[in-house]
């Protein structure tokens, strides 16, 4: 039974950190009024460039390759909510629907095969044909990883899965006690009146746009390398969608969106334990439409002004800002 626990509480750690890194991107845009409904693009984008650095360049080269990828779509979305003041929704879908057609395309057999001999005409034969990479390696932390249950389950991962522990504090404490997050903040509350402060309020959407492209960017490169190493198109599978629900759920706070993500995380860890233990086919379909009920309840709310205003939903979340009205 322990080691039941242990194997279930390690995969539901990993799950949760897709949903993790996400979310704590998406709370920065949204802090500063922007809606960033193209994170599902931007993580399908980095799935599939990690796919294709890690064969071409290794792992180092497909997490930097990703978060490039995330960066440039989301400076495509601040552009056009930006400096244009185009539709949010609108434009974010568009961007959703860019990437999910430009990954399966990139990552189609042939296609690959031509990107990875134009970046690395050395590649090994064997490597062009592949439906998968590599998985990140798993590190141990000492003393940490032999605790029973606990050590097998936090502390026996990947560095991505580390490296969300210490995103999710840092930038709580960003966000909550220092002057640039206040000025995030400010600028997702009342851009007018942040404005008049002399806060750069164009400057502030653009950079968090762009932290949350990067951090859907290294979503789907955690997704690829540490999680689900072989390639299928759209493999993402809505997940970028939970992870907007759970911006939502967490009250846009990065500690409380790391109770979320391992909820969510452990959903889907339940759905595929269920299938091995030979339950009926009906209670996993039942716990894998879950997290997406959620998705839609969650964003069918934030919709209604009353549910807005007890649930703290920053106040210019969606509404372009403009300094002559």
């Amino acid at each position: 039974m322990i080691e039941w626990l242990e194997s279930a509480l390690h995969l539901t750690v990993q799950m949760g950190t897709v949903y993790l890194l996400a979310s704590l991107g998406e709370i920065y845009a949204e802090r500063s009024g922007i809606l960033n409904l193209g994170l599902e693009g931007m993580m399908i984008m980095g799935a599939a460039l990690s796919f294709i650095f890690t064969l071409a360049y290794g792992h180092l080269a497909a997490i930097i390759a990703s978060i490039a990828a995330g960066v440039l779509m989301s400076l495509i979305l601040a552009v056009m909510a930006i400096r244009m003041r185009l539709n949010q929704v609108v434009t974010g879908l568009a961007l959703t629907m860019l990437g999910l057609g430009l990954s399966g395309f990139l990552a189609s057999p042939e296609i690959r095969r031509g990107i990875l001999l134009t970046l690395n005409p050395n590649i090994p034969e064997k490597l062009l044909g592949i439906q998968q990479a590599p998985t990140l390696p798993e590190y141990p932390i000492p003393i940490l990883s032999e605790i029973p249950l606990v050590g097998e389950a936090f502390f026996h991962h990947n560095p991505l899965v580390y490296a969300s522990y210490a995103a999710a504090p840092l930038m709580w404490y960003i966000l909550f006690k220092t002057r640039l997050g206040l000025s995030l903040r400010s600028v997702g509350e009342d851009p007018a009146a942040a404005d008049s402060l002399g806060v750069n309020v164009f400057l502030v959407r653009y950079l968090a746009t762009m932290i949350s492209g990067g951090f859907a960017g290294l979503a789907g490169a955690y997704l690829f390398l540490g999680f689900q190493p072989f390639w299928n198109e759209g493999m993402t599978a809505g997940k970028g969608f939970i992870a907007l629900s759970l911006v939502i759920l967490s009250t846009w706070n990065p500690l409380r969106a790391i109770l979320g993500a391992y909820l969510f995380g452990g959903i889907e860890t339940l759905q595929f334990r269920l299938q091995l233990m030979g339950w009926k086919a009906q209670s996993p379909y039942f716990l894998a439409m879950l997290p997406y009920l959620v998705a839609i309840i969650t964003l069918t709310l934030i919709s209604l002004e009353n549910v807005r205003k007890r649930i703290g939903v920053p106040a210019s979340l969606g509404v372009p800002y403009s300094r002559e009205e």
